[in-house]
């Protein structure tokens, strides 16, 4: 997908400085930016003494699809992973540095609107772009590495969770997993709000430090799906996870509507490179299937999933889906599974998102 008001003119018939003069002036800095874009090495203040650090990569045709994604929408995305995954530590972003890979049919115009998307995504927690690196490459790979500054709080871990603490969820479930889903139904006009939600998460950022202030035992930022990235928990911890679905009923009935589009039109989508994950329950008809599948294994919605002492005061905008109880016996085969929904096995069409697996 293309943005008509930008340049047109194709990375080819340009040159790397003036690519880069072209993105330079777009990308955000900060107070912590010491030394930007332009030299060697950027150089970052860091007050606590400490970075918390992390990275990802967005690959065309793996995790975005250019007749689905604007140069912003791609921005949008890898700047939010990378700042959801800092978050979920407790801390706030300071930094990131971007590397681009472009092949030379892509217009300007998509690498401009990249920047903008990054500056815009960055803006609300005053992180910079303060470098990066260019190359071109057959396919568009976006890979950002992203630093933050934990303000003096310990690290929230995903291994602290104890038995009796309550388990909380902070952002939407399921929005981006349904986005998804109609954009690959040919369905992106029945919901944008969902279809959005896809090409631009929105994970509620200040509520990482916030539960980090109020105490939380263990935190992540749920990108693979909410069974999947409790379960990293639970194993983390040696304990277990029992989830409320009813605690999601307003995400499910959100959903509710996606979820029927999506089942109608199940065996008329042309057969691509990308079938939905939740095809067979979506060619089942049951709707309501459907719509559960995506809360429970949808991911990049980027939410925040952490747990808490009993009689905490969670911080909004968490919520209370569930409880940390003991770890199942241990021998294969037998005993608890690490997450449990409504105190059972979840009925779900797998568990979230591998990247080897699909």
């Amino acid at each position: 997908m293309s943005d008509p008001n930008e340049n047109p003119t194709l990375v080819r018939e340009t040159s790397e400085e003036e690519l880069l003069a072209a993105i330079f002036p777009l990308l955000p800095t900060g107070e912590a930016t010491l030394v930007g874009p332009g030299d060697d090495s950027a150089v970052v203040s860091a007050p606590d003494g400490r970075f918390v650090v992390s990275t990802d990569v967005l690959v065309e045709r793996r995790h975005f699809r250019p007749e689905w994604s604007t140069g912003y929408d791609v921005g949008w995305r890898a700047a939010m992973q990378n700042l959801a995954d800092i978050a979920a530590m407790g801390a706030r972003p300071t930094s990131l540095v971007v590397s681009l890979v472009v092949p030379g049919h892509l217009p300007v115009g998509w690498v401009t609107g990249l920047a903008r998307g990054l500056a815009a995504a960055c803006a609300p927690s005053g992180a910079a772009v303060v470098g990066g690196d260019l190359s071109s490459g057959d396919d568009v790979v976006v890979a950002v590495t992203v630093h933050g500054d934990l303000g003096g709080r310990a690290p929230v871990l995903r291994s602290g969770a104890q038995v009796s603490d309550v388990v909380a969820h902070a952002g939407r479930r399921g929005w981006s997993a349904a986005g998804l889903a109609l954009l690959d139904h040919d369905l992106g006009d029945a919901d944008r709000e969902l279809v959005d939600a896809y090409l631009r998460p929105e994970p509620p950022l200040a509520a990482g430090p916030a539960a980090a202030d109020a105490g939380a035992t263990a935190m992540l930022d749920l990108s693979d799906g909410l069974l999947r990235d409790a379960g990293r928990v639970a194993r983390a911890s040696g304990v277990g996870i029992d989830l409320d679905l009813d605690a999601f009923a307003a995400d499910l009935a959100r959903l509710a509507r996606a979820a029927s589009a999506v089942s109608s039109a199940t065996g008329r989508r042309p057969a691509g490179e990308w079938p939905s994950a939740a095809e067979d329950v979506a060619g089942s008809g049951d709707r309501a299937a459907l719509a559960r599948d995506w809360v429970l294994t949808g991911g990049e919605d980027h939410g925040l999933l952490a747990t808490f002492p009993a009689g905490t005061a969670i911080p909004e905008p968490f919520r209370e889906v569930g409880r940390v109880v003991a770890a199942g016996p241990a021998a294969s085969g037998a005993g608890r599974p690490a997450v449990t929904v409504d105190g059972a096995a979840p009925r779900a069409h797998g568990v979230g998102w591998d990247h080897f697996r699909g």
